[in-house]
Formats: C-alpha cells, structure tokens, sequence
C-alpha cells in the first residue's frame, strides 16, 4: 500500500510538474490575449480564467472555488485508492485528473485565476480556451471509461462461476 501511495504521489507530482513549467512558459513568452497561429486549428492564446470550464462559476471568487476543487480532489483521491490494484490504465486516469486538479488550484490559489493558453479553432468557430492540466483532466476521464468498458468486457466473457454467476 505505501508503495502504490508512493508512485501515486509522484505520478501526480511529476503531471502537475509539467503543468506548471508549461504555464511558467506562458506566461514569460506568450503575449497577453494576442493569437499565435501553432498549426490551422489550434492556437497559442494567453488568458485568464477566473472561474472553472467554459468559465462557469467565476462568480464563485478563488476561495470558493478553491474550496470545491479541494472537496471534489479529495473524492476522486479517494475513489483511486480503493481501485483494485490491477487496473492500470484507471490508476493512469485517476492520476492525470488527480495532477490537472492540484494544478488548477495552484494556479487559483496563488494567482486567483487558472492560466489558460491552448486555443482549438477554426476559421469561424473557436472552442474554450484551456491548458494542459485540463487536458489530464479529460484523458484521465477517458481512460477510466476505457478501463471500465474493458473490466466490463472480461467480466462479460469470462467463463460464469459454479453457481452461473460471472466473477
């Protein structure tokens, strides 16, 4: 058990690491609000959030956010740690949402805002702009689906137990 909280911890320890490096870089380098092109339909775009996806919740002020991003980290961390310890690619997702959030609340708690820089866009439709902690944060959830639709399929064709039952 303490070696599983150990590589927990440094997982999202080194996640969150590469977060805030990449906002670091933002912010030294990137100009403020000002669109440079990467590929066609993504762009660098230096702003700030002060509420929480799409912007929802800035009515909410740091400390209240703060406040619900402590409570829903601490259910998710409590969820990953009563994962079987076999499911590899949960862990993997459970660790990515667990370094986006603490990312996230760095941002907010020492800033009052999350830096956001990644601008996905067309010629005339843009998406929210985001970063990478928010980017664990959806392949993390992706890959907890992915492994419950797995465990779910092995569970659907494994042979049934004695008493018909599936294991």
């Amino acid at each position: 058990m303490i070696k599983r909280i150990f590589v927990s911890v440094v997982l999202v320890g080194m996640f969150t690491g590469l977060d805030q490096w990449s906002k670091y870089l933002v912010e030294i380098w990137l100009p403020y609000q000002v669109p440079v092109d990467f590929v066609p339909f993504i762009a660098l775009f230096r702003t700030y959030n002060d509420g929480v996806a799409f912007s929802m919740l800035s009515g909410f002020g740091a400390g209240g956010l703060i406040a619900i991003g402590l409570v829903v980290l601490g259910i998710v961390a409590w969820m990953w740690m009563s994962l079987e310890h076999n499911r590899v690619l949960a862990h993997l997702g459970f660790a990515l949402i667990c370094a986006g959030a603490v990312g996230n609340l760095i941002d907010r708690s020492t800033l009052g805002y999350v830096i956001d820089f990644i601008l996905f866009h067309t010629d005339n439709w843009s998406f929210a702009v985001f970063n990478v902690a928010d980017i664990y944060i959806s392949t993390g959830v992706g890959a907890i689906l992915l492994d419950e639709f797995l465990a779910w399929k092995n569970q659907k064709n494994s042979p049934p137990k004695e008493n018909g039952t599936h294991p």
